[in-house]
């Protein structure tokens, strides 16, 4: 029973399914999956979800019906029977702690690839090419319609067989709304032509599935109703079309998706990243709320607890989506249970999650290393056996995170950070006024050293000899990176990095040459601060993209920033040496530009040279230190990978255990340094 007015806490009943609260997590295909099945990491994610209160999780994104619709993002083999014993194991543990769980299913059509798994033909409404994706389809015939409108329902019933509370028919971008969609329609039979044959698909999906799975079962639609697109479908036809599902009998609930995803760019607009206004659809969803019986359900960038109880509160919506935000910190509505809602660790907007399944094949928060990996990495650290007494160096993201789970473990903690603020290169990124979100990793942080009696000690450059006087048992040394230059063959002198245009302390005009031998986002963020100033800037790199490190959602608005300013991008070229101009040149630099591909060379005379060769390992005093330490610095990585507590020791006259950690060992990235702090500090 819920002894609180909290709008988000209340119970909702969907049909004869009772939900124990208003929150839930849109289906998303983390891309954990094995072979296709939700084995035991997939299920582990979204059990800890359960475990932290949500009402309901939503899993897959989607579960694919057909062998002609290859998985694109690791999606689970709905087609398959052998599926069902795996979901009906993830249900029942998701039940067991008390949440709901569903499942969206779909058929991908032209949203995906032809060359993998049974490398069947690509089928889609239209043979027209989805720019994302690449394939060109094959139209849909209609043995090919009848085929699949059965797999839809086969599948269905597996996910029923399999203990699922209901399913989610997925509608935009895939399969089932290229047909209801003018844009991606223009067949001119029974399946196709007007809004009455363009439905007909759709209509007969669901009554199979409805037919197959008996009025008892949950079945509802993640729909666009609005493609914002210049001859697409409008909102008043996605209401008409949502009012002939439901009056039909097919459907329980809609979850409202406005926008048009066949293109990076589009699909930011519908999974907005940071620098992008919060719950921007809200307000749409609300007034499909107010055209349809359906309850309605919506999640896009609603990633703060108070935007989700204003949703519930002013009647927007009958569950509210916090799904980017869950794998950020799936405990959130424990939290809000136990009056500890000031501990949620907040989702940044940084998209790491979604960029990585397409960069690397697995989802994972930018700055919660624990999602994913619940089997082996911890979402709540226990307290240690007996405290002991640490010195971390550094407070950027590694040593900030170290700090923390020193913290929780019941450690005496002292953090020595050289700068009067903490953060480390987190403040270089939130210098692009559009990454300003990104200060959320330290300020989380930094709030929860403070409830744990952290002591940090700024303003204090952190020599040997001091920390030799703190008399600790474990040091740890988190000292980050510095900017590293390309190797010259001359001119090494004449350049600047990126570090310094984010940091302010050069601002280049006139003609500007960025050489980025990085492809991360410190040289693209510092490139479109330089391109939405004055300067005329043209980007030169040697890889076969700009920004290669970047994945595609985040690419989005540096691309806008390019096209927006007539910025130039050079591709497999590089820097090769830098003079100081003469003649009609004097007071400018010339720069040789050469490549791997040929001997070829060429110029350009440019006001600023701008480099980012990523960061060289800022590590001094660590090596300072390794002497008097008992491991000499050594990681046992077989302990670390196995979760055992470090304890090599290779100096038995060694008065601390010294490690190193993030940037300080190699330059990497901030989930990088997250994790390198969490698996080690939770053992020692």
């Amino acid at each position: 029973m819920v002894l609180t007015d909290d709008p988000l806490l209340q119970p909702y009943r969907l049909r004869h399914l009772e939900l124990r609260n208003r929150v839930f997590s849109s289906a998303h295909e983390p891309a954990y999956s094995e072979g296709g099945m939700p084995t035991d990491r997939y299920r582990r994610y979204h059990v800890e979800k359960a475990k932290g209160g949500i009402g309901l999780t939503m899993t897959a994104g989607s579960a694919v019906v057909a062998e002609d619709s290859p998985p694109a993002f690791g999606n689970l083999h709905a087609y398959k029977d052998e599926i069902v014993p795996w979901i009906r194991r993830l249900t029942d543990d998701v039940h067991e702690h008390g949440a709901a769980c569903m499942i969206q299913i779909t058929h991908l059509g032209r949203r995906t690839g032809w060359g993998q798994d049974d490398w069947l033909p690509v089928v889609s409404a239209s043979p027209l090419r989805e720019p994302a994706h690449r394939s060109i389809p094959k139209e849909a015939e209609d043995w090919d319609l009848e085929r699949i409108i059965t797999k839809y329902a086969d599948a269905a019933e597996r996910m029923q067989a399999g203990g699922m509370d209901g399913i989610e028919i997925e509608a935009y971008g895939h399969l089932f709304d290229q047909f209801l969609s003018p844009l991606t329609n223009h067949r001119d039979d029974e399946w196709g032509g007007d809004a009455d044959r363009r439905r007909r698909f759709g209509l007969d999906v669901l009554t199979a599935i409805r037919e197959r799975v008996g009025p008892g079962f949950i079945v509802g639609i993640r729909m666009v109703v609005d493609e914002v697109e210049p001859g697409g479908i409008d909102s008043s036809a996605g209401l008409d079309t949502l009012r002939r599902f439901d009056e039909a009998g097919l459907v329980d609930f809609v979850n409202v998706i406005r926008g048009w995803i066949p293109h990076e760019a589009g699909l930011t607009e519908v999974i907005p990243i940071h620098g992008m206004p919060s719950a921007p659809h809200l307000d749409f969803a609300g007034m499909v709320r107010a055209n349809t019986d359906l309850a309605v359900l919506h999640a896009s960038k609603i990633d703060d607890v108070a935007s989700a109880r204003h949703a519930i509160r002013e009647g927007k919506v009958d569950l509210v989506g916090m799904t980017r935000a869950h794998i950020a910190d799936p405990h959130i509505v424990r939290k809000i249970i136990e009056g500890r809602e000031a501990e949620i660790r907040p989702c940044v907007g940084a998209t790491y999650c979604l960029d990585r399944i397409y960069e690397a094949g697995e989802a994972l928060c930018i700055h919660n290393a624990a999602t994913s990996r619940e089997h082996t990495m911890p979402h709540e650290i226990p307290p240690a056996e007996r405290s002991r007494r640490f010195v971390i160096v550094g407070a950027g993201p590694a040593g900030l995170e170290a700090a923390r789970i020193a913290g929780e473990r019941g450690h005496a903690v002292v953090v020595l950070e050289a700068m009067p603020w903490a953060g480390g290169q987190l403040n270089l990124a939130t210098r692009n006024p559009r990454r300003r979100d990104l200060a959320g990793i330290a300020d989380w942080r930094l709030a929860e050293c403070a409830r744990l009696g952290v002591e940090i000690r700024y303003d204090t450059f952190a020599d040997a000899h001091l920390v030799r006087g703190l008399d600790a048992d474990v040091v740890i040394v988190a000292t980050g990176g510095q900017p590293q230059l390309p190797e010259l063959e001359a001119g090494a002198d004449l350049v600047v990095t990126s570090w310094d245009v984010l940091g302010g302390d050069v601002t280049p005009t006139g003609d500007v040459l960025l050489f980025d031998d990085n492809g991360t986002h410190s040289a693209l963020s510092a490139a479109e601060m330089i391109a939405r100033s004055e300067a005329r800037l043209e980007i030169v790199t040697p890889e076969r993209m700009f920004g290669i490190e970047v994945g595609g959602l985040n690419h989005v608005p540096y691309a806008r920033a390019m096209n927006e300013t007539n910025t130039r991008i050079t591709l497999h070229q590089r820097v090769v040496a830098v003079h100081a101009g003469t003649g009609d040149a004097i007071g400018r630099f010339r720069v040789v530009l050469g490549s791997e591909h040929t001997d070829h060379r060429d110029e350009r005379i440019v006001d600023h040279v701008v480099v980012d060769h990523g960061t060289a390992a800022l590590a001094d005093v660590y090596l300072e230190l390794k002497a008097n330490s008992s491991n000499l610095g050594a990681v046992d990585h077989g302990a670390l990978l196995e979760g055992r507590p470090q304890s090599l020791v290779r100096n038995p006259d060694g008065r601390f255990q010294l490690f190193r950690i993030g940037d300080a060992v190699s330059g990497r990235n901030i989930h990088a340094a997250v994790y390198d702090a969490l698996r080690l500090v939770k053992d020692l």
